[in-house]
């Protein structure tokens, strides 16, 4: 069965995300694409994943997770089994991120919403800088809690594994990574021993993905396409 997806989505909890980025019009614009699950994967923080699961349920699978931003300055995608895993790697996160209020009229406002769009609160620590976490760590932490780490975006020449260390450490023993839609053809013949995802990151609702990028499984659930980012099924 073939499963579109996006996998890697910023809701306005992200001060680079629009504000128009609330858990329903997610929902409903990737439904509008043809999109049968998603992951709102917002900067070091699943604050918003509760609501966009409310918002999309029985109607679309959503995947926990979110973008984890290490010391190195590298963008790791955590997803999870649950969201109750997701809330756990942030509150490791809360534990060793360095505390920089946020400047909204630099940044961008950080809003928590409920799975009516209703804004319930705002970040008020900046979420677009370290976690306090190394690379081995969110690796780590997040295998140890049960979810699945991706570099981000690894052709890209900010934020990613490759610009900034240069290669994929071997000790990781990644078993999937993120390669933008540009770059995937002429890439992913050096990355066949990792599952190759492409998403959109999209920021603004228009750049949601269009159903091109899908997942061969045979249940639509999080425990396959977890697997799936395992190279356990092919």
């Amino acid at each position: 069965m073939k499963v579109f997806y996006d996998l890697h989505i910023h809701s306005a909890l992200s001060p680079c995300g629009d504000e128009d980025m609330t858990p329903n019009n997610i929902v409903n614009m990737s439904l509008l694409k043809g999109l049968d699950v998603i992951a709102v994967t917002d900067h070091n923080s699943c604050g918003n994943v509760r609501a966009v699961m409310g918002a999309a349920a029985g109607r679309i699978l959503v995947l926990p997770g979110m973008e984890v931003e290490t010391t190195e300055e590298v963008h790791i995608l955590c997803y999870f089994p649950s969201i109750k895993q997701a809330e756990q790697m942030e509150k490791m996160i809360r534990e060793n991120r360095p505390v920089i209020k946020n400047r909204p009229d630099i940044f961008g406002r950080q809003l928590y919403f409920d799975t009516q769009d209703r804004i319930v609160g705002e970040e008020e620590t900046l979420l677009v800088a370290s976690s306090g976490l190394s690379i081995e760590q969110v690796f780590s932490y997040a295998r140890k809690i049960g979810g699945i780490p991706v570099p981000a975006h690894i052709d890209r020449t900010s934020y990613s594994v490759l610009s900034n260390l240069g290669f994929l450490p071997p000790e990781l023993q990644t078993s999937a990574v993120e390669i933008t839609a540009v770059n995937r053809k002429t890439m992913e013949k050096d990355y066949q021993e990792q599952y190759i995802l492409t998403s959109s990151d999209a920021h603004y609702l228009g750049d949601i993905s269009e159903p091109v990028w899908y997942m061969d499984i045979t249940t639509k659930s999080e425990k396959e396409i977890l697997e799936k980012l395992t190279k356990k099924i092919c």
